[in-house]
């Protein structure tokens, strides 16, 4: 199978890495020449272009690896392969999936996929072939899919590394996505940020703080087209942590301790069952 993932960021670049050595023919596809030579060098892909014009064509299977933004430009600036599957690797669906599916022709199946793994970083110099091992990757179905097609996207991910693979809804996706990926990076911003810089902090840190502000050093390009494009999922998770958050401050202002060891037992529980 022929493979062309485009845009050889963090993920891209953690796409093309895993895949090296397991049969596929892989190509890429990005605008910076130095990391296509790089690709190139430690032999994740065979070749690496600037544009799609001329391996998109031959392509079996396209990632994309661009913001939100981008995919459906690229998209449209390409022809694709009859008979080929396009897929990408956005952290929101809903938004643009069905003016994508009206793009594309019939003989051009489109499987969108959300591997659950990243950095902090962005560039190909941080990705990693390990950052999808053991994780989890959710494939988007929609009415147009076909069965074998969907199986074709399950055995990439067990290829990949991946532990384990959901198939779920646009919408289910962007619901979920919301509260367990879009909401902890709002948290680990605002912790960051709630900081008075009254203390010099970073002496006084342990593993409790650096596991909750890992995810603040956060790309504010893409992550501020993730929340705008699917607000009213991330309102809705937003809303909810607040009302725990209230009951938790109500609480402590109230010297309200059953109330405390109540949250603190029904996390725990629920953190365990996780």
């Amino acid at each position: 199978m022929k493979v062309t993932v485009v845009g050889l960021g963090v993920i891209g670049g953690s796409f093309v890495k895993a895949l090296k050595g397991k049969g596929f023919e892989v190509y890429g596809i990005d605008s910076d020449v130095d990391t296509l030579e790089q690709a190139k060098e430690e032999g994740c892909i065979i070749d690496g272009f600037t544009d799609g014009v001329q391996i998109i064509p031959e392509t079996d299977l396209t990632i994309i690896c661009l913001y939100p933004s981008l995919v459906i430009d690229f998209i449209k600036k390409n022809h694709f392969k009859a008979g080929s599957i396009i897929s990408d690797a956005v952290g929101i669906k809903s938004y643009f999936l069905n003016e994508v599916l009206q793009l594309l022709p019939d003989n051009v199946e489109y499987i969108s996929v959300h591997p659950m793994a990243g950095r902090e970083k962005k560039g190909y110099a941080y990705a990693s072939k390990e950052v999808f091992k053991d994780a989890n990757f959710i494939i988007i179905e929609h009415q147009k899919n076909k069965s074998e097609s969907i199986k074709k996207m399950q055995y990439l991910a067990s290829q990949l590394g991946f532990h384990s693979t959901k198939i779920m809804s646009p919408y289910d996706h962007d619901e979920i996505i919301s509260y367990t990926s879009q909401l902890p990076h709002i948290l680990a911003v605002a912790l960051m940020n709630s900081d008075t810089q009254k203390y010099n902090t970073g002496k006084y840190i342990g593993d409790s703080f650096r596991d909750l502000t890992r995810i603040a050093n956060i790309n504010e390009d893409l992550w501020t087209e993730l929340f705008l494009n699917n607000k009213k999922y991330l309102l809705s998770s937003i809303k909810n942590f607040k009302n725990q958050l209230d009951i938790m401050e109500k609480a402590i202002s109230e010297n309200d301790e059953e109330i405390l060891k109540d949250r603190f037992r029904e996390s725990s529980h629920r953190r365990e069952h996780l």
